[in-house]
């Protein structure tokens, strides 16, 4: 069995290692999707103070739910070139310190949620956090390939939370805004795990490119692209946006559905990394297209 063993460090580079295993990067797009959801809930635009506390402690419990997950998969991150420079991974940071850490930064974003927002946002959030931590991370990922498609509805989840946030309630628009992300979550993800098959066949875990093969994957990339193309028009048809976002979005999806069949026809390593990329650009920009479209019909 690996051990870890815990370096003396100061107490600013624990803290500086801890907020890189709170992905950073990853949580910007998480709390922006949550932002969205805020400002679409809204006839006007979201208070100022309520939106950013809000922000503020989806952000938080975002964080801790990616500090624990790293501390969960440290032996698994070790065996991986993307992730063995994790500080848990490499035994920077103690798990009762990452434990510590990460339970006062999620206890505050609740702590918030519930004392200034409200308690069906603070609920669904730490439903969010279990979710993402114990069923994904702890059950799913090691035991199916299909783990990401059960375990997405997590990642799925922020502008839900933006929107009942805002409005204290759910509605069909934000559950819109949640299946496009549930939707786009597989081909994102595959495509990382076709190019990067080879570090989780090292690891274990049973990820789709390594128990059922690179052109089994690229197909349910292509399906699951197809899907997620066409709930991205649905909120054209509940009047959540018009003539801006369907054009924006058709631009985008054209583009997704060309990195899907090319993948499918020619696969290679480059190409799966920069569908990718794009996916990440895809997402943001449908979200900033949402919100744009907002501004153009005011």
């Amino acid at each position: 069995m690996q051990t870890f063993a815990t370096p003396s460090l100061s107490p600013l580079e624990k803290l500086q290692a801890f907020a890189h295993l709170c992905k950073p990067r990853v949580n910007s797009l998480i709390v922006f999707t949550a932002m969205i959801g805020m400002c679409l809930a809204t006839p006007d635009f979201p208070p100022v103070l309520r939106f950013l506390v809000a922000s503020l402690g989806i952000a938080l419990v975002s964080f801790a739910a990616a500090a624990l997950n790293c501390l969960v998969e440290r032996t698994v991150d070790a065996k991986m070139a993307r992730t063995s420079w994790r500080a848990t991974a490499r035994g920077d940071l103690a798990p009762l310190e990452t434990i510590t850490l990460a339970t006062l930064l999620g206890a505050a974003g609740l702590w918030l949620l519930h004392s200034f927002i409200n308690d069906l946002t603070m609920w669904l959030t730490l439903a969010t956090f279990v979710g993402y931590t114990v069923i994904y991370t702890l059950i799913l990922k090691p035991a199916t390939p299909m783990n990401i498609v059960i375990g997405g509805a997590s990642g799925a989840m922020p502008p839900l939370l933006g929107w009942t946030a805002m409005t204290g309630q759910v509605s069909a628009e934000p559950l819109v805004l949640f299946l496009i992300i549930f939707l786009w979550t597989p081909p994102h993800f595959w495509a990382l795990a076709c190019y990067r098959r080879n570090d989780y066949a090292r690891s274990g875990l049973p990820m789709l490119p390594v128990t059922h093969g690179v052109a089994f994957t690229c197909q349910h990339i292509l399906w699951y692209t197809v899907m997620l193309a066409a709930a991205s028009l649905i909120p054209v048809s509940l009047g959540m946006s018009g003539t801006f976002y369907l054009a924006a979005i058709s631009l985008l999806d054209l583009i997704f559905l060309g990195y899907a069949i090319a993948l499918c026809r020619r696969y290679s390593d480059g190409l799966a990394r920069r569908c990718f990329r794009y996916s990440i650009i895809y997402l943001t920009l449908l979200f900033a297209a949402l919100f744009a479209d907002r501004l153009v019909s005011f």
